[in-house]
């Protein structure tokens, strides 16, 4: 009880640190009241046990915390929820559906294999998600998106689709394979899956336009352990290159490549050759190998290439394959979408990444819009995205392509004929 008759002062120095104490109390009410944000939530479906498909969540975590480190999205934290799928669609799709569902995300990366984001696809339109393949390159992914855009459009390419690595690949042979040694014939080698048949497809229209004359069109089973007998056959046309598209195989031809000493040189693309651990995986037997890739150790494509790269071999030693680029690209654009949107409702992200104008580690990276055949996949060309061509040179990726980020030339193991 307070006296009356006490003296201000006196009043004041019982008054005051009894009023401090009840201000503080009721400040850590009030902040135990209020929970801090829902951090938001990114599901990430990859492939663990696979060479490239590896790259994928890791490169996601690596992303979630660089976002985090600066504050994270309008205040909330970004949280990676990953999921191995196994190389299965079945087993992917059922990840998507717990990631949705259960976990509650507000989008989902997933996937380098076709097949697998084909499966996802669908169920992206009927769950109203928001879905990015960084790695998947079948062209039929954004034809279901352009063919049937109210129902589809919730699912982005994060990667170049398979017309465009085409593209990109032809633009380099003639830039290097023709130019620099004189090449006039190949032979295209592709595993069959949905994502090398529109690869394929593009490689008969643009490689004749390339200058390379081309003398056959080989597609075998992906299971396939004994390529001797493609080998042979190649060896008997004569080509002065093999144009190849494989993803889910890599090792096996390419240790049998070596060992046979096909004298002919191996271009195009290799998936697995786009990991520093391919190196390990044939026992040297890479040496001389070329593919094209998102960006490669060393080289600068943009300002943030070579500090991720860094960054990436530092934490898991081994440097990201070309889907750990665009993993780490894709979870900045869909945070950078959801701060513009100032929200997780799946429409307004949507709408918002369709504005992507987003400098990642693989170039500017843009998407083509609901009128363009690729919509929503990325946009390829000189000031936007490319990729590069590597070629296993000692143990080491050298990048030969394009002139102006190469940091080595092409140079053949004493096995292999030199185009002419």
């Amino acid at each position: 009880m307070i006296d009356s008759k006490q003296t201000p002062a006196r009043l004041a120095r019982w008054l005051v640190p009894r009023a401090v104490a009840l201000a503080a109390a009721l400040s850590l009410t009030s902040a135990a009241a209020i929970p801090a944000a829902e951090p938001i939530k990114i599901g990430v479906i990859g492939e663990e046990s696979s060479v490239a498909g590896a790259s994928i969540t890791k490169a996601a975590q690596m992303a979630a915390d660089d976002i985090n480190a600066h504050g994270g999205v309008n205040g909330r934290q970004v949280m990676v929820i990953t999921y191995d799928d196994h190389s299965s669609s079945s087993d992917a799709v059922r990840a998507f559906q717990r990631a949705v569902t259960e976990d509650k995300v507000s989008a989902v990366i997933g996937s380098y294999i076709s097949e697998v984001a084909l499966a996802i696809e669908p169920w992206s339109g009927r769950m109203h998600m928001p879905f990015i393949t960084p790695g998947a390159a079948s062209t039929d992914i954004s034809k279901h998106v352009h063919d049937d855009y109210a129902q589809y459009k919730y699912t982005f390419h994060g990667w170049l689709t398979s017309a465009f690595i085409a593209q990109s690949i032809c633009d380099f042979e003639h830039d290097t394979i023709v130019k620099d040694f004189h090449a006039k014939t190949t032979v295209v080698m592709s595993e069959d899956a949905a994502w090398t048949t529109p690869l394929d497809a593009q490689y008969l229209d643009c490689l004749p336009k390339a200058g390379l004359k081309v003398l056959d069109h080989i597609r075998f089973n992906p299971d396939t352990t004994d390529f001797t007998p493609i080998f042979n056959k190649i060896e008997g046309e004569h080509p002065d290159v093999i144009t190849t598209g494989i993803s889910h195989v890599g090792v096996q031809p390419t240790v049998q490549w070596h060992d046979q000493r096909v004298p002919i040189a191996m271009a195009g693309q290799s998936s697995q050759a786009t990991t520093s651990t391919f190196w390990k995986d044939t026992n040297g037997d890479a040496e001389g190998v070329i593919t094209a890739s998102a960006a490669a150790p060393g080289v600068a494509i943009t300002p943030g290439t070579i500090p991720f790269t860094d960054a990436y071999i530092k934490r898991f030693g081994s440097s990201p394959a070309y889907d750990g680029y665009t993993t780490y690209d894709d979870v900045h654009i869909i945070a950078d979408a959801i701060k513009r949107a100032g929200s997780t409702d799946p429409d307004k992200i949507v709408a918002e990444m369709e504005k992507t104008d987003y400098v990642g580690t693989i170039g500017k990276v843009q998407f083509y819009g609901q009128s363009d055949q690729y919509t929503h996949a990325i946009k390829y060309g000189p000031g936007l995205v490319t990729g590069v061509d590597i070629q296993w040179q000692n143990g080491k990726q050298v990048t030969i392509w394009p002139r102006d980020k190469a940091n080595g030339k092409i140079t053949f193991p004493a096995a292999i004929k030199s185009p002419h």
